[in-house]
């Protein structure tokens, strides 16, 4: 990555060429705001700015950097954070028109913390509406596009994220994930993105007007160019934050793993509840044939003693239960009716939502119940094997598609349109048990678009999941730069 464009390297090697000046911040953050200027106006993907207010931070660094006493390890390294992350004095909207005047009067946690190791925040990246799609539109702040192929959308929900950093504009970034939306946009634009332990990472900051409670599912996590990044900003990003504070430690274990012989591995490569387009196979099959000879142990059959299919009906039954609270109350009293008057063998994905939108609380402890019942399956999986490797999405980045609602669109998959949602199975299968997945780039499809292998692990071991992505990175492969920027 060192030969790259300046741009284009990782937050590791910058902060490194900081440290020894041979870069100052306020250049590496001019880098940034040219990428910014020449590519922002077609993609879209940093959407606030607050230049001055990053011009004067990276004056700030270089001041210490050049006595010799950064503050931490990003110091004067660029970034940007998904919009939905409070940042003083600039709109938190979720891409919700009814929260245009949102003003944040303190920072989100990540984003203190991440100022307080250093890095200098320039804007804010796009996301979809109440962040609740794989692609970045909102009747605010417009459509992201992907770098790769800019009639294809760039994930979500934090795409603009993905895109920031896919073509330099950013160096860090900060996304969140309840249904693959740090996952999803990191697979389609190619770099690195890890969705931590449910936990591990506070959520302050990054909640809708009036709420203090983090959700069911959701995280906040890293994205980069580089895995090595990833592991650098989960140790300043995770640990107990206000009240919590006072009486818990986090301590995340170290990956015991030095090399690729010390992993076990288990491998996925498509599901009969989200059947995986043949290009993203091919990929994930030569990463499988790749490693055949490289790691302890391989395994293509070897799962968790739960059916894929009652997996995806635990997730979407809590995931959509998650999301229910943002229902008003006639939303409530419509899919009430809707649900009364539903055949009860109906098991399409939309009665399924309806149903989780209005589930009686001692369902829902069911369902909780058995999510925790199979998160010890995962567990006991852990003993046997180290990571588990499947896709992060269906396919590769798809067209721009905005009509009508998410349940209601389809994706081509085999040459067949299948529905959207399907590929929700990719996010639950770890999201809905609590459990770390780091996305690495394992190259082009034959139609030349990224696509990233989602290594899941044990919870609590985020860095194992980051360790086996920063070897495929040193010996198999990492950040391609998209074409032209």
């Amino acid at each position: 990555m060192a030969s790259l464009p300046l741009h284009f390297r990782s937050a590791t090697e910058l902060a490194r060429l900081l440290r020894i000046g041979k870069v100052t911040a306020s250049a590496l953050l001019e880098e940034c705001l040219d990428q910014h200027a020449r590519h922002n106006g077609v993609l879209n993907a940093v959407v606030v700015t607050d230049i001055e207010r990053a011009k004067k931070q990276a004056q700030a660094s270089d001041r210490r950097l050049k006595k010799g006493k950064p503050i931490g390890p990003f110091d004067g390294v660029p970034m940007t954070s998904k919009e939905s992350f409070d940042w003083t004095g600039t709109p938190s909207t979720w891409g919700d028109p009814r929260f245009k005047d949102n003003i944040a009067s303190t920072d989100a946690v990540a984003i203190t913390r991440l100022a307080e190791a250093g890095a200098v925040m320039y804007g804010k990246t796009n996301v979809p509406l109440m962040l609740a799609d794989w692609q970045s539109f909102n009747a605010i702040y417009g459509t992201t596009s992907n770098p790769w192929d800019v009639t294809r959308a760039p994930g979500g929900s934090s795409g603009g994220s993905a895109v920031a950093l896919a073509t330099g504009m950013s160096a860090l970034e900060i996304g969140s994930d309840i249904g693959a939306s740090i996952r999803n946009p990191a697979h389609y634009c190619g770099v690195y993105g890890h969705k931590p332990t449910y936990g591990v990472v506070p959520y302050r900051g990054h909640l809708l007007p009036g709420v203090v409670q983090t959700g069911d599912i959701t995280v906040a996590g890293p994205l980069a160019r580089s895995a090595r990044d990833l592991a650098g900003m989960m140790k300043v990003l995770a640990g107990a934050d206000g009240t919590e504070a006072r009486g818990y430690t986090l301590s995340l274990p170290q990956a015991k793993q030095k090399s690729l012989k010390d992993f076990r591995v288990a491998v996925m490569v498509t599901d009969e509840q989200s059947e995986v387009d043949l290009p993203v196979q091919d990929l994930l099959g030569k990463l499988t044939t790749f490693l055949g000879k490289r790691v302890k142990k391989l395994s293509t059959t070897a799962r968790p003693e739960f059916s894929s299919k009652e997996a995806m009906d635990v997730y979407i039954a809590l995931l959509r239960s998650a999301t229910s609270r943002r229902q008003t109350d006639a939303d409530y009293a419509a899919n009430f009716a809707k649900v009364a008057a539903s055949d009860p063998l109906d098991d399409s994905y939309l009665t399924k939502m309806l149903r989780a939108y209005v589930l009686p609380h001692r369902d829902w402890l069911r369902y909780n119940e058995r999510r925790h019942q199979m998160r010890l399956l995962w567990d006991r999986f852990f003993e046997d094997w180290d990571v588990m490797l499947c896709p992060a999405a269906a396919s590769a980045a798809f067209p721009h598609d905005q009509k009508g609602e998410r349940h209601e669109r389809t994706i081509e998959v085999n040459g067949k349109c299948v529905p959207t949602t399907d590929q929700l199975f990719w996010a639950g299968y770890s999201g809905a048990f609590l459990l770390p997945s780091t996305i690495a780039p394992m190259g082009l499809t034959a139609q030349g678009l990224p696509a990233g292998v989602q290594i899941i692990t044990r919870q609590y071991c985020d860095y194992t999941s980051i360790r086996f992505a920063e070897l495929l990175e040193k010996e198999y492969g990492g950040f391609i730069p998209p074409p032209g920027y």
